[in-house]
């Protein structure tokens, strides 16, 4: 017996909000890895390593699908695009992201990726013309509240702080990650989502590498011990080849608006991987937040 047609259309659409909520997962690991790399390595250093990492990774995953063949046919304006992606959510989304993590503690870092939604949401409307409905939005604030809750542990007064270094790097990398993701739209209707995170890595790691040149007299090769390493691997194959393929096939099929809002639940997983790896108290709050979070991607994301 065959299932109807509507069910078996499902099933992809299921695995793809599946994988989507996987990569929050794999990147609220990202700050508890980049808290320790950023204590022994410079910004940009650090980028360029996770990058040659995950270049490597979507080398080999190209190799195996779509074959590296598939690299001939990309064109001039192709590779220019790409660039941006690489400008945007690569080299300036990370030396933003490590030079933040040497500021602020991974909680307070994480939150700014709440940021994410409601800036991509806006951007998409006010220069693409994109219509954002009213419960989209509710789902948005939902979320934001959920992300909030999360990480204050309840109390809304520690977002009081001052405002420095730190706080400027993570707004300058939740703009990048928003142009990365809509500057993407286009590019991902020519190319596939692992060919496209595949041309934006070889740029970044190339003016990654550029940047850290000035940063050579500050790297010393007994800092990369077994933790950094591993933090760094991990970045690289998990937070990137993995987390970024899966982000760009939910902004081919879905949108960026239904997928940039998977961003909210990178604090919440963050907080509960800080009670499974380290021990730290799993409390209301959490709970609590963690609910209005996802319950505010439900919506954004409801047909």
């Amino acid at each position: 017996m065959t299932l109807p047609a509507t069910t078996t259309s499902r099933y992809p659409l299921l695995g793809l909000y599946l994988r989507l909520t996987a990569v929050p997962f794999f990147w609220g690991g990202t700050f508890i890895a980049g808290r320790v790399i950023s204590a022994e390595l410079p910004p940009a250093t650090a980028g360029c390593i996770r990058f040659v990492f995950a270049t490597l990774a979507l080398l080999i995953a190209l190799h195996l699908t779509e074959g590296l063949s598939v690299l001939k046919r990309v064109t001039r304006a192709q590779w220019a695009g790409t660039f941006v992606l690489g400008l945007t959510g690569i080299m300036l989304y990370n030396i933003c992201f490590f030079n933040a993590l040497k500021y602020m503690p991974a909680s307070r870092t994480s939150l700014f990726i709440a940021l994410n939604p409601v800036v991509t949401l806006i951007l998409a409307a006010v220069f693409f013309g994109d219509r954002i409905t009213l419960t989209r939005w509710f789902g948005v604030a939902l979320a934001l509240v959920g992300v909030l809750v999360v990480v204050t542990h309840g109390d809304l007064t520690q977002l009081a702080g001052s405002f420095g270094a730190g706080e400027l790097s993570m707004i300058v990398a939740v703009s990048a990650w928003a142009i990365y993701t809509l500057r993407g739209r286009k590019l991902l209707r020519e190319l596939s989502p692992l060919l496209t995170t595949l041309l934006a890595a070889l740029w970044g790691t190339l003016l990654l590498a550029l940047c850290a040149i000035p940063e050579l007299p500050r790297l010393h090769v007994e800092h990369i011990n077994l933790k950094v390493f591993a933090g760094l691997f991990y970045l690289g194959v998990f937070g990137t080849a993995v987390g970024f393929v899966w982000y760009y096939q939910g902004v081919s099929r879905i949108g960026a608006a239904k997928t940039v809002i998977f961003n909210n639940l990178v604090p919440v997983f963050g907080v509960l991987l800080g009670w499974l790896l380290l021990g730290e108290q799993l409390t209301p709050s959490l709970i609590v937040g963690g609910l209005l979070a996802i319950t505010g991607v439900f919506l954004v994301n409801r047909p």
